[in-house]
């Protein structure tokens, strides 16, 4: 018996010694991000592993819509934080420009969809698609047909809340289906459902009858964060407690200079408890009046508060909070306040830099999401009216399954420039990347959002009208060169422009 228990316990052989590649195996690293402490228990407890779309669920994303449109509602930084990103992501609006050969029918397109964009105010629906995704995180945009529209293309763009795309009986079976979104199995979005009537209307959320519109004739404007995101959460959700610190300060400084300012304080007497002194009702309010004397009831003093309140530092920390809230929008503080009087040209121009950079990466986001799906549409209701596109562009819009056209044609957005403080500066900086060929006149016209067809077009006229007038000698090149013709060969000024 207890040889064949031997049999079954291990031998108590010694252990050999590990080799180097065993040793390093047994070394165990440590994060002090990953320890949890009694210090920072507190700070993580609320940390959590959910999936993207189970920590965006619906009740989340109503909470953050609902108080940051609050915030936004009555705090002027939080509007003008929202108001200033879409006016300059958006801006007047963007300008289509084709890049084909065919420059008539180029210019005949650019002016037809210019038209249509003006009728249904494009530019307009577009700064309400970057306020909404501040404020809401997303915002969903419906192709419709809108007949009362007076261009031939009767295209319209139906915007709609985040609160009125969502699936009222969506059940744990349908794992291929977010909150208002149905996917197929590859990730690609089905069709999207719509409530008749917003939540928030007086009847809105008694029927819950929805309809399912194919995602095909839905733009979802939100910018995604995490991997297999579906729904989006509003920009400015981590400034909302900061918005918070800021109003309540700035509260309580008022109060604290308010009491300053004005008699208030407390009734005391020195008399022992049924002393001398008149009997006083405890907790009344005496009513004071600006800049008069007053009498105390006998064995009675007044004192009055002190404001004994740090308010020389509330604009640094005023300051310091605006810088917080606007970087998680990439927006530098001197742009959130309005105010560049503590900046230099040159720390106001750097810091300018990384929003701009931002604003592009915006208007990129823009184009691809939202301008690149209009224009299909776009095209492909203009391809079915006769004799209303060039023939060229008709033949390289073709059709998609689905029944919508997709533009193989070459094309561009064209939006605001960003205005620079010294002009001087900026046109002498320019004129040398042009002289140096370190850029083309599209791309310097483009950085005013301006066509540089269009431009030159312009510019031939008002010189053709100038010699005509006799404002001109015939001899006079363009301003841009500053060199007389006779200086420069005309085949060599054909192949080498501003050869001097």
């Amino acid at each position: 018996m207890l040889n064949w228990l031997r049999h079954l316990l291990p031998s108590q052989r010694p252990a050999p010694s590990p080799t180097v590649f065993q040793a390093l195996h047994l070394i165990k690293a440590r994060y002090d991000a990953a320890a949890t402490t009694e210090e920072n228990r507190r700070h993580w407890q609320h940390a959590d592993d959910l999936s993207a779309n189970a920590a965006h669920s619906p009740e989340v994303r109503r909470l953050l819509r609902i108080r940051c449109r609050y915030e936004i509602a009555n705090n002027s930084y939080a509007k003008g934080l929202v108001l200033t990103l879409a006016h300059d992501t958006v801006g007047t609006g963007p300008r289509l420009q084709l890049l084909s050969n065919h420059a008539v029918a180029n210019h005949h397109v650019e002016i037809e969809f210019g038209r249509w964009a003006k009728e249904i105010r494009l530019a307009e629906r577009l700064r309400t698609l970057r306020m909404a995704r501040a404020a809401d995180g997303e915002t969903f945009a419906l192709l419709t047909h809108n007949p009362a529209l007076p261009t031939p293309v009767q295209l319209d763009l139906r915007l709609v809340e985040a609160d009125q795309v969502t699936t009222p009986d969506l059940s744990l079976d349908a794992l291929t289906a977010v909150d208002g979104i149905v996917f197929d199995v590859d990730g690609n979005p089905v069709e999207y459902h719509v409530l008749r009537q917003h939540p928030g209307d007086l009847y809105g959320g008694l029927n819950g009858r929805y309809d399912r519109v194919p995602a095909a004739a839905v733009i979802h404007y939100f910018r995604g964060d995490r991997p297999g995101q579906a729904r989006g959460i509003p920009d400015i959700t981590p400034a909302l407690p900061l918005f918070a610190h800021l109003r309540r300060y700035t509260l309580a400084v008022i109060t604290a200079a308010e009491i300053a300012a004005l008699p208030g304080g407390v009734l005391y007497t020195d008399a022992p408890a049924n002393g001398e002194a008149e009997s006083v009702e405890p907790m009344d309010l005496i009513e004071l009046e600006r800049g008069m004397l007053m009498t105390m009831p006998g064995g009675w003093k007044m004192s009055q508060l002190q404001a004994q309140f740090p308010t020389t530092t509330y604009a640094e920390f005023k300051r310091e909070i605006l810088g917080e809230i606007g970087r998680c929008l990439l927006v530098p503080v001197n742009v959130l306040t309005g105010d560049s009087s503590r900046h230099n040209y040159a720390s106001g121009r750097l810091d300018h830099q990384t929003y701009f950079k931002s604003i592009r990466v915006e208007q990129a986001h823009l184009e691809v999401v939202v301008m690149d799906r209009i224009l299909q549409a776009w095209f492909d209701e203009a391809r079915r009216i006769p004799g209303y596109l060039p023939e060229p562009v008709r033949r390289n819009t073709l059709a998609r399954a689905g029944g919508w056209g997709i533009p193989w044609w070459p094309h561009a957005w064209m939006w605001d420039g960003m205005a620079h403080v010294d002009p001087l500066k900026e046109a002498n900086a320019q004129a040398v990347r042009l002289t140096s060929f370190t850029t083309t006149l599209a791309d310097e016209y483009a950085r005013m959002g301006l066509d540089w067809e269009t431009q030159l077009r312009q510019r031939a006229k008002e010189l053709e009208l100038m010699l005509a007038l006799g404002l001109a000698q015939s001899g006079d090149r363009s301003p841009e060169s500053g060199v007389e013709d006779e200086d420069i060969d005309t085949e060599e000024e054909e192949t080498v422009p501003n050869a001097a």
